[in-house]
């Protein structure tokens, strides 16, 4: 056995895929395409309006910045293999390239966790203290804030990734996924994982639940002073600035919670993959979308450098 799985280990795996559905591959390649050049566009249009304008030199548009630099290098890290792999017969992964992506997606989507709660206490301050909002939201404490998010959700992985990798398989290299994401390589194993599983939640519960709380607090103070608000223009405009965080929300935990939160014999393997591609292409390049077109500030940013790049030309 020990054998077997060393030479599964210096060959590498086998990325599955939709191979079993060769026409559909093609389509795929095109719209996974599409979708990472919009999030590559979309989300380093936003980290620069944040730099080149100062009128976004706040902490909202500080940690929007992270999560727009943090979805970039989330879809950098698992698209390029997956094009890879969608173009051509070859869906091979090496053993290093397989440990390098699982623990950069485990990592990076316990960072967006926590982060995404980051952002909810900003919102918070925002709207229940906008008197004190600048003195509370600092840019120390921003700073502070930002780090936990992102040594958390890499603390997390340092933890969890060689614990996947470390187990058995007897010798299998096909991964019925097209990433090498931790339920699909759980599932290969061919020894008992409840350990291990017993672990992740226990994790998940601080990276994915705690935040999420935190969030569904934040927002309930959010919506009694939203409620106390006697004007109608005062009460969309607060709305506004929350609603665009609460889809995020909503579409990035949604599927967090049904691929990590569930025991590894009743995963569904093709609801895994597309609620995978759902959360590695879809949200990525939809997140600044979602923030620009309901953005006045954005917006305005956007006309004065694009502006300014006119009068230069």
């Amino acid at each position: 056995m020990m054998e077997k799985d060393n030479l599964s280990s210096s060959e590498g795996f086998i990325l599955v895929g939709f191979s079993d559905r060769p026409h559909l591959e093609l389509v795929l390649f095109v719209v996974v395409l599409i979708f990472y050049l919009v999030t590559l566009l979309g989300n380093m249009t936003i980290i620069l309006l944040s730099v080149l304008d100062s009128r976004l030199h706040t902490p909202m548009y500080f940690f929007l910045a992270n999560l727009s630099f943090l979805d970039m290098c989330f879809t950098t890290g698992s698209i390029p293999q997956m094009l890879y792999n969608l173009w051509g017969s070859d869906k091979t992964i090496s053993y290093l390239g397989c440990a390098t992506q699982l623990y950069f997606v485990l990592a990076l989507g316990g960072v967006e966790c926590v982060l995404l709660a980051v952002m909810a206490y900003d919102r918070y301050a925002a709207v229940c203290k906008p008197l004190h909002y600048m003195v509370i939201m600092h840019p120390r404490l921003c700073g502070k804030l930002a780090s936990v998010a992102w040594f958390s959700g890499f603390g997390n992985s340092l933890i969890m990734a060689p614990q996947t990798l470390m187990l058995p398989r007897c010798g299998l290299r096909r991964v019925d996924h097209f990433l090498c994401e931790m339920p699909a390589l759980i599932g290969m194993a061919c020894v008992d994982t409840m350990s291990l599983e017993a672990l992740a939640f226990v994790l998940a519960i601080f990276i994915i639940l705690a935040p999420l709380i935190l969030i569904l607090i934040s927002y309930g103070y959010i919506a009694q002073a939203v409620l106390r608000i006697k004007s109608a223009a005062g009460r969309k405009k607060a709305f506004n600035t929350c609603s665009a965080h609460l889809i995020v929300v909503s579409l990035f935990y949604g599927t967090i919670i049904y691929m990590y939160l569930q025991p590894a014999n009743t995963y569904s393997k093709d609801q895994g993959k597309f609620l995978t591609l759902l959360y590695t292409i879809v949200t990525p390049s939809v997140n600044p979308l979602i923030y620009t077109l309901r953005n006045k500030d954005v917006k305005e940013a956007m006309k004065k450098v694009l502006g300014k790049g006119g009068a230069g030309i």
